[in-house]
């Protein structure tokens, strides 16, 4: 219920303007997004990749609709990528794009030249793409275009989300050799037919799919910052004689930062998603639904409390 009301927050223009107008959301958004600019993801990336950690770069934007927002997008990257380059920060830094920024509900072609654009950049720059997920309508259209990016890039990243039934086929049909998939839990408002609603059920897929992915010949990519999910993934990986190198963890930006840290000492890669640009909120609310704890922390902010 909870997880649905954030959702249905995230849609609220009206939540949207009390947000990015009350005086104390700047410190709030900040904790989650580190600016709107590109000299603010580099700084962010900077300071992560000082330490020990990898990064995941996204544009935020995905209420593209028009051919003109879409190539802004793909311009946005294509200079991220070369600055990302110029400063030595590739390649532990690479870029995460969403199809439907590039214009996918526009032009599908369009988007997937521009996808092939935002490709050759990051091979330039020494680094790879991961086409981001997003809800289950365009899940066979966007692995469609990640398995015709591979045709070229082979490096280019999929997204596979647990809460959707068919994740976990999809999991052993991506675990081949040389395939980057990141596995999260997913964050958009489905319904029963396609997606799992209780978190005792997405919780059991997730894991079903960390055995398909640590199983397989590919390179997992575990997102979550679940602490039992996390060592459920060190235990898999033990049990199918993986090496820390051969997967990674990914977290986001400002959430459990010294778990991290503590992976990271430990001896496993871990790569932190950073997102950045205007659209912050629609991409916050959905991190608020996907650990509703975070929640009293953002209304308490908005509301002056520190």
């Amino acid at each position: 219920m909870l997880r649905s009301m954030i959702l249905a927050a995230a849609r609220s223009s009206r939540l949207e303007r009390m947000a990015a107008t009350a005086p104390v959301a700047k410190g709030v958004v900040n904790r989650y997004v580190p600016g709107r600019a590109t000299d603010d993801a580099l700084r962010a990336t900077r300071e992560l990749v000082d330490n020990g950690l990898k990064v995941s770069l996204d544009y935020l934007g995905e209420d593209t609709l028009t051919i003109a927002q879409a190539e802004s997008t793909r311009d946005e990257y294509l200079r991220l990528l070369s600055s990302l380059n110029s400063q030595g920060l590739t390649p532990a830094a690479e870029v995460s794009v969403k199809l439907s920024a590039l214009g996918q509900r526009i032009d599908e072609d369009m988007s997937l030249r521009m996808a092939e654009e935002i490709c050759t950049a990051a091979a330039d720059a020494g680094t790879t793409v991961t086409v981001d997920m997003e809800d289950h309508t365009v899940t066979d259209q966007t692995l469609d275009a990640v398995a015709k990016l591979r045709e070229k890039f082979a490096g280019t990243g999929a997204v596979l989300q647990a809460y959707l039934r068919r994740t976990e086929a999809d999991c052993k049909e991506f675990a081949v050799k040389g395939s980057r998939v990141r596995l999260c839990k997913g964050a958009y408002a489905e319904p029963e037919s396609v997606a799992f609603q209780r978190k005792l059920d997405i919780d059991r897929s997730y894991v079903r799919c960390v055995n398909s992915l640590m199983r397989g010949e590919g390179y997992p990519m575990l997102a979550t910052h679940d602490p039992r999910l996390v060592e459920i993934g060190i235990d898999r990986a033990k049990w199918y004689d993986r090496g820390p190198h051969s997967f990674e963890f990914q977290m986001l930006y400002g959430i459990r930062t010294e778990e991290q840290k503590r992976l990271v000492e430990a001896g496993y890669q871990v790569r932190v998603y950073v997102p950045y640009g205007d659209q912050w909120y629609g991409y916050l609310m959905r991190r608020l639904a996907e650990r509703p704890a975070n929640l009293t922390f953002f209304l308490r902010s908005l509301r002056g409390n520190k």
